[in-house]
């Protein structure tokens, strides 16, 4: 018999098939993505959690004319293999291939890009406004994550569609899991709200027990109509106006069917609570689904293995830090907003749990009880991706900022981060932050100055960031103590003649490359903010061409910063400033997408040779063209 899945090229398709055959289906698409996702690495264990949810959601809603809106899209894979991109897989997350995350340009069945948490409700409700306004029976549902759900977006979301009037369907998908564990009120009432399910179990075997004393079965029907209103009309999500239905099992392809149906006929906002298992159907993604969340490349039969390497990754040696620091000055408080591991945060938590805050995917509250720890004289610091510090940024601004509290931010993930694509990178940092008064950034090239920084950074009486890259650096052995590098001095690491490289982070390793075979002085600036002003002015004077060279965009970011300064020391200056133009990175690996930007050093050089045709030619010859 031939695999249903092979004959799947679109929802209309799945749509013709027997509501019967849709577990088997689900079989063989939670097969494929264990397939697939094993040779190219992704998010895993959340995906394998909604299979039967997608198959479901395709099977009753006519997509794309409806709207399906997946919150972050760690849980899209499913949907894309059921919308024709099946045999476009095996691309999936690399360079020119399909995105690891929903993506309007790539296909009309992802009817909103999504990447970043929390932002579903809104978008599936400014949808359903829309049908609304039209006269459009096109039906909008978001799907969100118990994790997701913890951001403040989702409660203004829920708030604003709960007093709407428009047809727009929320579902949860409930799995007592994020991509760290969850945290916060929240689970707790959804824990709660879960013991509906065992109240139905329970149901089932009273109601055998029961049916044959009448008198006793009529008391358990009252008691049961009572529960049930308990239960499903005294919720949070019926307090803000939506019709709550739930919880139900998420993993019963039928039954999710059947209750779908109801909400597809329903009139008003409507809230469908579901519960899944994250990693279902694979053991090892059940059992340990922090670990199977986004692994790279396994074999499926054997599963995650840690890989060895004699390099530590910038976010472990944050991490080292961190609790070096902790023992050090019991002032040190750390937050993270729902990245524990993450951040490489784990050691700390144990280590030092009463310092140790997780406020879940609310990095504007994070930011701010930071400042309000600050505040009391803690010394907050505050861990999160480059990409996410933008969902904070008038809290940076207007509560850390304007009242110049010193709490140090460890931006991890800044500049490329590769499959995770656009939405993930950290380029953005250097150009928001510097423009912020108070603020410094620091730019360590390697492990060590990292380390280094971070203690400079914990040092100051006002707030600073220090971004590092995802992934390991160049080897360099730590240094055991915490002594700190000078605030807001650059060093020069390689003298030569005429043209100057300044380097803002890790891409000095490159520089000192192109050094060698142009005779270039290098300088390493360790700082976008301070910049070091004397040596800068030092090293225009005394070279003919200086390029600056940054790990972020080119637009307002670090080289700009140098052209500023320049100015105000009036000094005229050629100056190339190298690193990522005014347009957003595609997915893909690293390495790939570093040459594709011409930021390695083969890259590098041909950028400087372009601008400069004569520089390659010995000092005394050198002419600008």
């Amino acid at each position: 018999m031939d695999a249903l899945l092979e004959h799947i090229q679109s929802p209309s398709h799945l749509r013709k098939l027997s509501r019967e055959s849709l577990k088997g289906l689900s079989i063989e698409l939670r097969e494929r993505l264990i397939e697939t996702v094993s040779q190219t690495g992704g998010h895993f264990s959340s995906n394998l959690g909604t299979v039967e949810l997608t198959l479901a959601l395709h099977y009753v809603f006519n997509t794309p004319e409806d709207r399906l809106v997946w919150d972050v899209g760690h849980q899209t894979y499913a949907h894309k293999i059921l919308t024709g991109r099946n045999a476009r897989m095996g691309s999936l997350r690399q360079l020119g291939g399909l995105s690891g995350f929903p993506r309007r340009e790539e296909s009309i069945y992802d009817a909103f890009g999504t990447a970043h948490s929390s932002t579903s409700i809104s978008a599936a409700l400014g949808m359903a406004a829309a049908a609304k306004l039209t006269g459009s029976q096109r039906k909008a549902v978001a799907i969100i994550g118990d994790g997701a759900l913890t951001a403040g977006m989702a409660y203004e979301a829920l708030n604003n569609a709960g007093t709407s009037n428009c047809d727009v369907l929320v579902i949860l998908n409930d799995n007592d899991m994020s991509i760290s564990p969850p945290v916060g009120a929240l689970n707790q009432y959804l824990a709660e709200l879960m013991s509906g399910r065992f109240y139905a179990e329970a149901k089932k075997l009273g109601g055998q027990m029961l049916r044959n004393a009448p008198p006793l079965f009529a008391l358990a029907r009252h008691l049961e109509q009572q529960t049930q209103t308990l239960i499903q009309s005294n919720t949070i999500f019926e307090k803000l106006g939506f019709t709550y239905t739930g919880p139900i099992d998420g993993h019963d392809v039928d039954g999710l069917v059947v209750a779908l149906e109801k909400l597809f006929k329903a009139k008003g906002p409507q809230f469908l609570h579901v519960v899944t298992r994250k990693g279902k159907g694979y053991e090892k993604a059940e059992i340990d689904p922090i670990t199977y969340h986004g692994p790279g490349k396994f074999n499926p039969s054997v599963g995650v293995v840690g890989a060895v390497s004699t390099k530590l990754t910038f976010t472990q040696v944050f991490g080292q830090w961190l609790c070096d620091a902790a023992a050090k000055d019991p002032r040190l408080v750390a937050i993270t907003p729902a990245m524990r591991e993450g951040s490489g945060m784990v050691e700390f938590s144990q280590r030092f749990p009463n310092r140790y805050h997780d406020v879940g995917i609310a990095e504007q509250h994070a930011v701010t009880f930071a400042a309000g720890l600050a505040c009391e004289g803690l010394k907050p610091v505050v861990a999160i991706y480059s990409t996410f510090l933008q969902r904070a940024y008038d809290q940076l601004i207007h509560d850390v900022a304007l009242q110049n509290l010193p709490v140090v931010f460890a931006l991890d993930r800044a500049g490329l981060v590769g499959a995770d694509g656009p939405t993930h990178a950290g380029m953005f940092d250097i150009a928001f932050v510097r423009c912020i008064p108070n603020m410094s950034v620091a730019c360590p090239a390697d492990e060590n100055e990292c380390r280094q920084l971070l203690s400079s950074a914990y040092a100051q009486d006002h707030p600073v960031t220090v971004r590092y890259p995802r992934g390991a650096g160049v080897g360099v052995e730590l240094q055991k103590d915490l002594a700190p590098l000078p605030f807001g001095k650059a060093q020069v690491v390689r003298q030569g003649e005429g043209l100057a490289i300044l380097c803002f982070g890790p891409l000095l390793y490159e520089a000192q490359k192109v050094a060698q075979s142009l005779n270039a002085t290098v300088v390493n600036m360790r700082w976008a903010k301070p910049l070091d002003l004397q040596t800068l002015r030092e090293i225009a004077q005394s070279h003919d061409r200086l390029v600056t060279l940054e790990d972020g965009t080119r637009m307002g970011g670090a080289g700009s910063a140098v052209l500023e300064a320049l100015q105000d020391m009036k000094i005229s200056s050629q100056v190339l400033i190298m690193g990522f133009e005014d347009e957003f990175t595609e997915h893909g690996d690293p390495g790939l997408l570093m040459q594709q930007y011409g930021l390695t050093a083969t890259g590098i050089q041909r950028g400087i040779e372009a601008h400069w045709p004569m520089v390659q030619v010995a000092p005394s010859l050198r002419r600008v063209v």
